[in-house]
């Protein structure tokens, strides 16, 4: 069952990302053929680990590893894992480990031997002296400040990035679908009114439309819905000329990012504003006064217009609305300038179904991590090469199986969940393709 989508508006109409839902006649849908194996011959090193809290041994998940003096990086996972994969003439490099609010910390990749490795981080201690006392004397100033001073410290000219992006979809606690890519962002500068082009390296899925009961629903815009999430360079999505004056703004208790001083600012629609907009908390480098962070959510107390801003398809006779809709989006430091690096935007949709006496909760998940980048190439990619914003990524990739498909590629290491529901559903997808 096809069906039409139209082009992301302005926010002010519409929101960026859309989830989609189908109504499919028939189960009988299944992944494409299997992904062929890169003949590539890679010469790199794996290494695996967790990252931990050195005092609670809680994981940390989404804290960042860089491979010093390259471009090389990689995010560790919701159980706070991380496989990093290294050429093998940077294995004798140090690697960097920062995660917000603790101390940053630089060990050798030698050390890093076995299978088990935990790394342990220490929460930072800081003190409101220690933050400069000619900050800007509100809050609102402050965040205008970062907005209008992403010129100087941010990057300034065009870049190739390789990143890592994933999205998955879960029926209650229950894993449905999963969707993986390496993408190329051919990424413009910050103060360049030009879009961000994405180019489709590799893609795979693994999905099980049983337990989808009927419903299939989709994330419309893919990894570009990722790059969106970029508070420096796509302002309009949440603080343009017309929308800023209608958040308050106050500071919070300030903390340390990567052994740095950092203000932190709490944001929230006026109390006079009914239309569903954003709210959370954003981190600004003290010295530079540059984001180098932003952990917010959108506002989904009024669920007609909530629903309206991501529901773009749907049958009529169900009702589907948004219960969450969370965000992140973490900046990293090269040189003197900082550029985008992590996002990730989780989405809970409630769906309730006429004359059914129960309903049902899909939450869908996206994020994108650049794992390397270089200045941009001679030749942009031809229109045919580039990925549409309005993509649906499960639509472009085929099946999911064979373990190196990523070959010499970082990307962030499956969840445990993530691997089981894989094994499961691959089981049952061969097992109908049997009784056909």
């Amino acid at each position: 069952m096809k069906t039409t989508i139209e082009s992301i508006q302005p926010f002010h109409k519409t929101h960026w990302l859309f989830v989609a839902i189908f109504v499919f006649s028939t189960l009988q849908l299944f992944a494409n053929s299997y992904a062929q194996q890169s003949d590539i011959n890679q010469d790199f090193k794996e290494y695996r680990g967790t990252i931990i809290d050195s005092n609670t041994k809680n994981v940390l998940a989404f804290a960042t590893i860089n491979v010093q003096e390259t471009n090389i990086s990689t995010i560790t996972n919701s159980d706070g894992e991380f496989l990093l994969k290294v050429p093998s003439n940077y294995i004798n490099n140090n690697i960097r480990i920062s995660f917000l609010g603790y101390q940053t910390k630089t060990i050798p990749l030698s050390s890093l031997n076995g299978e088990d490795i935990k790394i342990l981080l220490e929460e930072s201690a800081m003190q409101l002296t220690e933050v400069r006392i000619n900050a800007p004397k509100d809050a609102s100033s402050l965040v205008k400040a970062a907005l209008d001073k992403k010129g100087e410290h941010n990057f300034s000219e065009e870049t190739v990035m390789t990143a890592f992006y994933r999205e998955t979809i879960k029926k209650r606690r229950r894993d449905a679908s999963l969707s993986e890519a390496i993408v190329e962002i051919y990424r413009q500068p910050s103060t360049s009114p030009k879009a961000d082009k994405i180019k489709l390296i590799k893609a795979r899925k693994s999905t099980d439309y049983d337990r989808l009961d009927t419903i299939a629903m989709k994330l419309q815009g893919g990894p570009y819905s990722a790059i969106y999430a970029d508070i420096i360079k796509y302002p309009q999505f949440i603080f343009n000329e017309n929308t800023f004056s209608e958040f308050e703004f106050s500071f919070d208790k300030p903390t340390e990012i990567n052994n740095r001083s950092v203000y932190v600012v709490k944001f929230k629609q006026r109390p006079n504003i009914t239309e569903p907009m954003h709210y959370g908390k954003l981190y600004i480098d003290a010295e530079t006064f540059s984001l180098i962070s932003a952990i917010y959510n959108l506002n989904v107390e009024n669920r007609k217009r909530a629903a309206e801003l991501f529901v773009k398809k749907k049958p009529n006779r169900v009702t589907v609305y948004p219960t969450e809709a969370a965000y992140r989006v973490d900046y990293r430091l090269k040189g003197d300038k900082w550029y985008y690096g992590y996002s990730n935007i989780q989405l809970t949709f409630k769906v309730i179904w006429k004359g059914r006496l129960f309903n049902s909760v899909y939450t869908l998940s996206s994020e994108m991590a650049v794992t390397d980048w270089a200045k941009t190439l001679d030749d942009d990619p031809t229109q045919r090469e580039t990925l549409r914003p309005t993509v649906i990524l499960s639509d472009e990739a085929s099946g999911f199986s064979d373990p190196r498909f990523w070959g010499e590629y970082n990307i962030i290491e499956p969840e445990k969940s993530i691997e089981s529901a894989i094994e499961k559903i691959n089981k049952h997808l061969e097992k109908q393709k049997d009784k056909n």
